[in-house]
């Protein structure tokens, strides 16, 4: 703390001069600091300014970034979901189709050429089925073969841990029960086979003995899978072939569900993270001005003291005259 020291005749270093200057100097750090911090918008512009502070707000920035990594991620297994389930929907009207024309077809009106008319049509629309399985593709992975499952970082403990959701879509999965098979047009049971019955035993849609390639092997001679001993069974197994992709669909919008809340609490996180580091680590705009233009008038009264100061010993001088 600067003391004031009136002048006397002893010769000595001019301390009301010196204290103008520290004075001076003291002013001319302040304005800089506060120019730095108003250029920046930056109260903390390195860890001198605020130890603990800088600390925090680096921790929170960190912490923020990875949160905007996980929306990022919840982001990707929603595109998931959504390619997902408007490729089931997509099937789920192709089936309804198929059941319908398999529904005319039980009627005893019709004469064999249009039932097989109709099992020719609805196998088109089987091909359909297949087409839209085989091009429902996220990331260079197929979805709908039976095979897919994927997990998506989308929240992180304290420690960092990660928090993950996960989606199946394999044939195991016992929330939506598609055993085997899934959704190709000529799968074949596996089990069966494997058990010697060879390609007999067919499943579609985890509906076991339900092939739709039998649509194309109906014929004037053989109406198989249309004929009047068969309908019944083939369109009890198009109907739970339609409930087993329901069933996907509803496991997915479940997901989807989970994913649309956890986007929501991110983004409300994000913010309220963005909010604490600008409370610690931006500078307060109107409060920096003020204190410049104060420290710019200390500035000018310090120059005009040292001035005044360095003209003091002059007046001993005329002790010599």
């Amino acid at each position: 703390m600067p003391t004031a020291v009136s002048g006397s005749g002893r010769i000595r270093t001019n301390i009301p001069a010196a204290n103008a200057y520290n004075a001076l100097l003291y002013s001319n750090n302040r304005i800089a600091e506060h120019q730095l911090k108003l250029s920046t918008g930056k109260r903390i512009n390195s860890a001198a300014d605020d130890v603990a502070g800088y600390i925090t707000s680096r921790a929170l920035s960190a912490r923020n970034g990875a949160l905007r990594a996980a929306m990022n991620s919840a982001g990707d297994a929603k595109n998931v979901t959504a390619i997902t389930q408007d490729a089931l929907d997509n099937i789920n009207g192709l089936l309804t189709q198929i059941k319908d024309a398999a529904s005319l077809a039980s009627s005893g009106a019709l004469a064999t050429d249009e039932k097989v008319a109709l099992a020719k049509g609805a196998y088109r629309l089987a091909q359909q089925v297949q087409f839209a399985v085989d091009s429902t593709v996220f990331g260079g992975k197929q979805l709908l073969q039976g095979a897919f499952s994927g997990s998506w970082v989308i929240g992180y403990y304290a420690n960092n841990t990660l928090l993950t959701i996960g989606i199946d879509l394999t044939t195991n999965n016992t929330d939506f029960n598609v055993s085997g098979g899934d959704f190709n047009l000529n799968a074949t049971d596996a089990a069966a086979y494997s058990a010697g019955a060879g390609a007999v035993a067919t499943n579609f849609a985890g509906v076991s003995g339900l092939s739709l390639q039998c649509l194309n092997d109906i014929s004037n001679t053989n109406l198989g899978i249309f004929g009047t001993t068969q309908i019944v069974a083939t369109l009890t197994s198009l109907s739970d072939a339609l409930n087993n992709v329901n069933k996907v669909a509803s496991y997915l919008g479940g997901i989807q569900v989970r994913l649309n809340s956890q986007e929501e609490l991110l983004q409300s996180q994000i913010t309220n993270y963005k909010a604490a580091i600008s409370r610690i680590e931006d500078a307060d705009v109107a409060q920096e001005q003020l204190d410049l233009i104060k420290n710019q008038f200390l500035q000018q009264t310090s120059l005009i003291s040292l001035a005044q100061a360095n003209q003091n010993p002059q007046s001993y001088l005329q002790l010599f005259r």
